[in-house]
């Protein structure tokens, strides 16, 4: 028997309807801060995650769907993440040309990693760009965003966590640094850890591992080597989080996996899934545009993981209730059905939701007109 392939879902109709429910406070809320819709393609060059994600992220050296496409010429990629193609979309299509553009994006994205609760291979997100924007206040707006849209969804215990990664230049200083730090402890490292040593050792301090996590906690930490405009950046975000009430914890070793962030980088977090506990996160790519060819222009933005919420959605109220007919419309036969086609149709044309069904005996009558009064 053929199946869904491993890791890649079906949501079929009972789950649908919460599913839609999401879906459209989500993107209700999305318009209501301003941000407008754009669509990406699901396959694009797979240069474009090369250059924006970052050779030695763990996202480009084993978890792309990738091929090569003989009859272009081309090396293609099933998007894993939004941030590169809306970026990628901008500069193509010069949407910020006349001045900064709020935009927002949903659809699944691809990654071929172990499938376990919560994380899988297809899985779909909603995302928000903010682009052409330099000042901490729409970092803040994007976390406000977030903390507000939390009680629509039903959901309680999210918090907020914030770093600040500095730029690419005061992270190059704190790398040499942190590198011995980590040489000199080598032994303690897991594989994973060794491996990221050589390639991404800021990836270092996000590592699961205790006992690598022991060796994090006395690394030196990157907040020693940022520089004026970096720390004041910083205070500005968090002194507008605090004037909205939005409580937040700083975790000077978050850093995400994507080699594009700069300055602020945030997670909401909750307890109740488990190790995939990560709900959403984003931060600021102010050097994003240019690595891509386009003009220096700032940027900052966020990704929900949209299994996650559903899920804590239906843990926290339920699914939505199956909708139900407005009207059964009954006929005793062939010589009825004409009619009773006819009927319902213009009942649906009325906007009404409805059935058309036989009735063999006249106990099904009365189980219908139960069933429309219950």
């Amino acid at each position: 028997m053929l199946q869904a392939t491993r890791g890649m879902n079906d949501v079929l109709p009972a789950d649908m309807a919460i599913w839609r429910a999401f879906g459209a406070i989500v993107e209700a809320w999305l318009e209501r801060w301003g941000y407008r819709a754009i669509r990406m393609p699901l396959v694009e060059n797979t240069a474009l995650f090369r250059r924006a994600i970052g050779e030695a992220t763990d996202i480009v050296e084993k978890e792309m769907y990738s091929w090569r496409d003989e009859l272009n010429a081309e090396e293609l990629t099933l998007r894993p993440e939004g941030t590169a193609s809306c970026v990628r979309a901008a500069i193509e299509h010069s949407l910020v040309y006349d001045g900064p553009k709020r935009l927002w994006y949903g659809g699944p994205m691809y990654r071929h990693e172990r499938p376990q609760k919560g994380r899988y291979r297809e899985f779909f997100q909603y995302g928000a760009e903010a682009l052409g924007f330099a000042g901490p206040d729409v970092d803040a707006e994007l976390i406000v965003m977030c903390a507000r849209l939390w009680p629509e969804l039903g959901l309680k215990g999210i918090r907020l966590e914030l770093n600040n990664i500095g730029s690419a230049e005061e992270r190059a200083r704190h790398r040499a640094d942190l590198v011995k730090h980590l040489q000199a402890n080598e032994g303690m490292l897991d594989g994973d850890a060794k491996r990221r040593l050589q390639s991404n050792p800021l990836r270092v301090l996000d590592s699961k591992n205790p006992m690598v996590q022991e060796v994090a906690a006395k690394a030196p930490p990157l907040s020693g080597y940022l520089g004026e405009a970096s720390l004041a950046h910083f205070e500005g975000l968090k002194k507008l989080l605090s004037a909205a009430g939005v409580e937040f914890s700083l975790n000077p070793r978050l850093v995400r996996g994507l080699d594009y962030y700069n300055l602020t980088v945030f997670e909401w977090i909750t307890d109740a899934l488990g190790a995939q506990g990560t709900v959403c996160g984003g931060g600021r790519y102010d050097g994003l545009f240019a690595q891509l060819g386009g003009k220096p222009t700032p940027g900052v933005g966020f990704a929900m993981g949209c299994e996650r919420l559903v899920a804590l959605m239906k843990d926290s109220a339920g699914a939505p209730a199956a909708p139900r007919p407005d009207a059964y419309v009954v006929h005793q036969g062939e010589g009825t059905l004409e009619y009773a086609f006819t009927l319902a149709d213009a009942l649906r044309g009325a906007g009404e939701q409805q059935r058309v069904g036989r009735a063999r005996m006249a106990g099904e009558f009365a189980a219908i007109l139960q069933r429309l009064k219950a």
